[in-house]
């Protein structure tokens, strides 16, 4: 059995209809059936920068929340809203997707892969158990090959710093082909797409994917073939960091008698790159990451690096909650403590006793960014900024 799907098109109107995204012949059997599913549109899925965030609840009770949003985004992109078009069939790019692991992750992935294999995308590569920091799925949007299943967005299932659970938080966010958040014009063309949306398009009979061992599946029909390969979620940061840094004179400063040092991932997705970085490829005892396994409610801490929530480490390196120094004994305090939060794109560093600044901690890499081999081989320093809260 088949039936033909409709051409193109490219007005936030015509999202009404995301069955007419692709087209080509479909089978109406087997794996890669597709479904049409009535919708109506869900007020408030506006995105920034930072995406979709809401409350746990409202991703996972309201009717098609999480559907309306996705089909809303890849049609956009399909379409070339707010962006240059991506031909969502094409036999070679990938969609990237990845969480920082906290409550749904697992659910939503399933559910996009499901979308997207209906909308005509052909290959995917999610990270191992679901999880792919934010400046991990910038680097393996620029960086992993081959160059012909580069991909042309990524999915990141994160809501930042918020708390996780199914009491807490919960957030999508698209990265596009560069490796950068969706322009505005992209997120403007998302939420105009899901106040019109009626229908989506999906695959309901597609296998669960497997996200606990790396490997890739092929799923096929009589039409075509849809490849889903679970990657290393570690390997390409952890190699274009190598290029950045200058990894030798770090293990030997880490090697020293008179330096010791600890990194609190916060149980967010971080802990595997930390223990990747330092224990595996610098060698430190693995007591140098604490919090290192990822939860999905961040072990119910807050996974936000400041001196309020990341507790355990500021008491570890001799402060309290306001940066003064505690009376700490005996006990020998590190010299270097820092801090993740829950996606793996801000941190907190603090000295023995001593708490850095944000914008004290950009000046101290701006002052010798000619010693980072990365910086130095682009000429030095273009400029420097630093988000605000």
């Amino acid at each position: 059995n088949k039936r033909k799907m409709g051409n193109k098109t490219s007005t936030a109107a015509d999202a009404k209809g995301l069955s007419a995204v692709v087209s080509g012949e479909r089978s109406e059997t087997g794996p890669l059936k597709i479904e049409k599913v009535t919708t109506s549109p869900i007020d408030g899925q506006k995105p920034g920068t930072s995406g979709l965030r809401k409350k746990t609840k409202v991703f996972a009770e309201t009717d098609n929340y999480l559907e309306n949003f996705v089909a809303s985004t890849l049609f956009a992109v399909g379409a070339g809203q707010g962006t240059d078009a991506v031909e969502l069939g094409s036999t070679g790019q990938s969609l990237l997707i990845g969480g920082d692991g906290r409550y749904y992750n697992d659910v939503a992935i399933q559910k996009i892969v499901k979308i997207g294999a209906a909308m005509g995308i052909t290959r995917f590569w999610i990270g191992k158990d679901g999880l792919l920091s934010t400046p991990a799925v910038s680097s393996i949007i620029r960086e992993r090959g081959p160059a012909w299943q580069k991909p042309f967005g990524a999915f990141i299932l994160t809501a930042s710093h918020n708390p996780g659970g199914p009491e807490e938080d919960f957030g999508i966010k698209y990265n596009c082909g560069n490796g950068g958040p969706a322009p505005e014009g992209l997120t403007d063309a998302i939420f105009e797409n899901t106040k019109v949306i009626s229908e989506y398009i999906t695959c309901p009979d597609f296998p669960e994917v497997d996200l606990s061992s790396v490997g890739t599946t092929v799923v096929s029909d009589e039409f075509r073939t849809v490849t889903i390969e679970v990657i290393d979620s570690t390997e390409t940061q952890v190699n274009l960091l190598k290029t950045v840094f200058d990894f030798d004179q770090i293990k030997t400063l880490l090697d020293r008698e008179d330096f010791s040092m600890v990194y609190d991932s916060m149980h967010g997705v971080n802990g595997p790159y930390a223990k990747k970085v330092l224990v595996d490829v610098l060698g430190q005892d693995e007591s140098t990451c604490v919090n290192a396994e990822p939860k999905d409610d961040f072990g119910g801490g807050h996974a936000d690096p400041n001196l309020t929530y990341a507790k355990e480490l500021v008491e570890t390196m001799g402060l309290d909650k306001t940066g003064a120094k505690i009376d700490v004994g005996d006990r020998k305090v590190p010299t270097f403590g820092a801090a993740a939060d829950g996606d793996g794109d801000r941190n907190m560093i603090l000295g023995t006793q001593f708490f850095v600044t944000p914008s004290d901690s950009l000046a101290v890499i701006a002052a010798n960014a000619d010693k980072i081999p990365f910086f130095a081989r682009q000429g030095g320093l273009k400029g420097v900024a630093r988000s605000m809260p």
